[in-house]
């Protein structure tokens, strides 16, 4: 299935594009989402009032459209989908793709994508014998893009012979592979996030500032890499993670119970800003001012050290456990010192000072820390910090 994986779906211009509706219909099915894109050329064979009522969302058609550069812009628009899907991909996008020409928005996306891409070809069996379409075909295979069909049959033209777009069902099931393939395909990966809330009364509680932007970002492209995804949160005010198995929480003892639950793992990553402290005896009821002026005393206990709890298990540890350290000052000290206190393998360590943005912010700048030293990276997006650690996983876990 496709629970929550997000299709960018580019449709060409060709009689085939009927098809394209279809396809959106039996991709929704196995639950995935799909964003659809039309050429100009499209909107001659099926309608974007159409195409928008099957998907359930907007029709991107315009590259210069003020409102979605606005809004989106068509890099995130390229590079927000888990696999880019071209049906029916005619001879000139193909040619377009071979030769980086990007003159609209179709081929400006098939461009900037830094996702996988799946071409289903459909045109004239001439068009499709022709030397230029079949070098083009070849660039396009040594590029690394996914090719389903065509297949052979009588065309629209009356002619016979290969260049019909492949059916429904093979395109939904090529989708499928790409989809679940991928280096880590067949690994099981624990991801936590979010902070977690430590009730003081029914009313209150002790918190931090992680949105779970990090932690969210981090589950979604292990997920891209094929890995099954068990995503333990706290209250985060970013969406959840889509295609993976979230598990929600709202304290520390809860995410420990929760994490031994999701055990065992091939991998373990705990971005969590998990709370130190927790109120010992949290009031049934809401403490009220009694006017005198006096303070209520609370007394604190430790948490549940989640991190080193799952590092020096015994029995059921996974191959790789990934810690976060979100430090004030003497970030690579400190974070370095935790690796060693905590048992992990790899320590990710930034600075959550005020002045920097990155607690509840858009990017991060992290330094890596494992046995073998340090490395650390430049400030970019959690997106693409994630997709860096991801990668970087693979190597060691993947298949």
């Amino acid at each position: 299935m496709l629970n929550g994986r997000r299709v960018l779906l580019v449709i060409g211009g060709g009689i085939a594009a009927y098809k394209s509706l279809d396809l959106i219909r039996r991709l929704q099915e196995r639950g995935a989402r799909v964003v659809p894109v039309m050429t100009k050329a499209a909107e001659e064979f099926v309608t974007p009032l159409s195409v928008s009522a099957l998907a359930g969302a907007k029709v991107y058609r315009e590259l210069f459209d003020l409102t979605d550069e606005a809004e989106m812009g068509h890099i995130q628009l390229s590079r927000s989908a888990d696999l880019v899907v071209v049906a029916p991909a005619t001879a000139d996008l193909m040619a377009k793709m071979a030769h980086g020409v990007a003159g609209d928005l179709a081929s400006t996306l098939l461009m900037a994508t830094d996702k996988r891409v799946l071409i289903a070809p459909a045109m004239n069996v001439r068009m499709w014998d022709h030397a230029a379409t079949q070098r083009n075909l070849e660039t396009l295979k040594q590029d690394g893009v996914l090719v389903v069909g065509p297949d052979s049959g009588n065309m629209a033209c009356g002619e016979y012979g290969p260049g019909r777009m492949a059916e429904v069902p093979q395109i939904v099931a090529a989708v499928e592979d790409a989809l679940l393939d991928g280096p880590l395909r067949g690994k099981h990966i624990l991801v936590t996030s979010g902070p977690t809330h430590e009730p003081i009364d029914p009313v209150r509680y002790i918190a931090n500032r992680s949105s779970g932007a990090q932690g969210t970002a981090i589950a979604q492209a292990l997920a891209g890499l094929g890995a099954r995804v068990t995503f333990v949160s706290g209250p985060a005010d970013h969406p959840m993670p889509e295609g993976v198995d979230v598990v929600r929480v709202e304290t520390a003892a809860q995410m420990l119970a929760a994490v031994e639950q999701g055990l065992p793992a091939d991998a373990a990553v705990f971005a969590a800003a998990v709370a130190d402290w927790r109120v010992a005896s949290a009031s049934d009821s809401k403490i009220k001012k009694d006017g005198s002026g006096a303070l209520p005393v609370l007394e604190f206990a430790e948490n549940p050290d989640i991190l080193a709890t799952v590092s020096q298990k015994v029995e059921g540890r996974p191959a790789l456990v990934v810690g976060f350290a979100a430090e004030t000052d003497d970030v690579i000290n400190h974070a370095t010192a935790k690796r060693q206190r905590k048992g992990c393998d790899w320590i990710v360590a930034n600075d959550v000072s005020p002045e920097t943005g990155i607690m509840g912010g858009s990017e991060n700048a992290v330094t890596l820390i494992h046995n073998d030293g340090s490395e650390s990276w430049p400030r970019m997006g959690k997106q693409a910090v994630a997709d860096r650690l991801a990668a970087k996983i693979s190597e060691v876990i993947g298949g």
